[in-house]
């Protein structure tokens, strides 16, 4: 079965499938099912930072890993490579995300994983021309969350519902008693399911730098 091939290959680079969908016509020309791609953390990060890209200096390392290791899954599957990057036009991500049944929106706006949490990334998807086996959707685990501690983690109060004020965000990261760009964001961090998830600091530190 084609998930199960995928899920050993992609193993290897410490990627997991986030999740199966149904594309629509004309989404990925010629394809009909798409399988998303995101760290399989613990061990994401010492993947990566061991990978040429990370070492050579060159802009966009982690963007440009994916191209290659992703790139190379697909040729080995038959499949095409899709990346979030690389736009405009950009991949719709965002609605493939809630399509597969595995990401829902928080109470804070943000996307929420049921493996990942509030620390969801996707590095690419695979499209694939046959029509794939869908697995059951997952609930969403902010339903199951008797605290939600999202909701009220931002030291500044950026991200509240669906509102998010990124100027605001930004102008604070610089405040000695904001820790978000060393150990990431505090919102995604309060989430018990990302607690679970095993990303490391240094891993969101370089993602928050980017966002910088």
């Amino acid at each position: 079965m084609m998930l199960e091939r995928l899920r050993a290959l992609a193993a290897d680079l410490r990627l997991a499938p986030f999740g199966v969908l149904r594309l629509r016509p004309g989404e990925v020309p010629g394809m009909q099912s798409l399988i998303l791609l995101g760290p399989d953390e613990p061990g994401f990060w010492a993947h990566f930072t061991a990978s040429p890209e990370y070492g050579d200096g060159a802009p966009d390392p982690m963007n440009r890993w994916s191209e290659r290791v992703i790139g190379d899954l697909a040729e080995t599957l038959g499949a095409q490579a899709v990346f979030p990057f690389g736009g405009p036009p950009y991949a719709p991500f965002i609605d493939w995300a809630r399509r597969s049944g595995r990401a829902h929106l928080s109470p804070v706006g943000l996307l929420v994983h049921d493996r990942a949490g509030l620390m969801l990334s996707y590095r690419g998807a695979l499209a694939f021309a046959e029509r794939l086996p869908l697995p059951s959707a997952a609930p969403s685990p902010c339903d199951t969350c008797a605290t939600q501690p999202c909701r009220d983690a931002c030291p500044v109060g950026a991200l509240q519902g669906s509102h998010y004020d990124v100027p605001r965000c930004k102008a604070d990261l610089d405040r000695a008693e904001n820790d978000c760009m060393t150990k990431g964001c505090a919102v995604r961090r309060a989430c018990p399911l990302s607690q679970s998830y095993g990303r490391q600091m240094a891993q969101s530190a370089f993602h928050m730098r980017a966002f910088r």
